[in-house]
């Protein structure tokens, strides 16, 4: 029992830096070190993956809290962005939980497996879209929002591997894009916990500590550790090379969705 509290806090740990240092939220750790760990703890196989989807979400809220709180300091979070995103990113993530509610464990997996290499290839070639626009009205927010809520959701992320893009895109510097990815994270989180929660309610077979999908003994573990990493990689975000830590976090990635691919080939 103490070593799957010590695992809960060292996800927790990795997670908080990240989250702080590149604006990913976390959950491209989180959800398949909870996979991993879910499986090895005995957890019922089919709501393995829900699991790690809700509670991933449900603890990028608290980090992205920390995270955010950081980065204003630094100002770094462009408010009027979050503000007009945030509406599309609810229904957008309210809306990808429920799919994944109805999707088999399998699926979502294999969902996740090829989004961890697209984001891996992204961070790996450093392939960053060249800023040549502003950032759009409130109807372009809106529907920008809700695809990277649905995306967000299905994943169980904060979606900083896709507003940081945008925002740069956008001729948002980065450092601002960082941090205001950040800030989008916690509506994503929220509404997707939520969204998690509400859908796993019914739900049987889940085990106990389950609140829908989310499992509350890895969410404490994971919460405790990452709020108080994610501004120490706040920080850090205004003073280290960046490019280069997302090439070595890309290896890890290819590494983590290699693993799962193999595993689920063996079910």
């Amino acid at each position: 029992m103490i070593s799957i509290w010590l695992i809960y806090l060292g996800v927790g740990l990795s997670a908080g830096l990240l989250a702080g240092l590149l604006g990913v939220g976390g959950g491209l750790i989180i959800v398949p070190m909870l996979i991993f760990t879910f499986t090895w703890q005995g957890l019922p196989p089919p709501h393995i993956q829900h699991l790690a989807l809700g509670t991933s979400l449900a603890t990028i809220v608290v980090t992205a809290l920390s995270s955010v709180r950081a980065h204003h300091r630094h100002r770094a979070v462009v408010w009027r962005s979050v503000r007009l995103i945030t509406p599309g990113i609810i229904i957008g993530t309210l809306f990808g939980s429920w799919v994944a509610s109805q999707l088999p464990s399998s699926i979502l997996r294999l969902f996740f497996i090829i989004f961890t290499y697209y984001v891996a290839t992204q961070m790996l070639l450093d392939i960053k879209p060249k800023p040549h626009r502003q950032l759009p009205g409130p109807s372009g927010f809106s529907l920008v929002g809700g695809g990277i809520g649905l995306v967000s959701s299905l994943v169980g992320i904060g979606g900083g591997s896709m507003s940081v893009p945008f925002l740069v895109w956008c001729n948002v510097r980065m450092h601002n894009a960082i941090g205001t990815s950040a800030a989008i994270g916690f509506p994503i989180a929220l509404s997707g916990a939520i969204g998690y929660v509400a859908n796993g309610l019914l739900v049987g077979g889940l085990p106990p500590g389950s609140v829908g999908f989310v499992y509350l003994p890895a969410f404490t573990g994971i919460a405790a550790a990452s709020f108080f990493t994610a501004p120490l990689g706040a920080r850090w975000a205004h003073r280290l090379p960046v490019s280069r830590l997302k090439k070595i976090f890309a290896f890890l990635l290819i590494i983590i969705g290699t693993k799962m691919f193999w595993g689920l080939l063996a079910e």
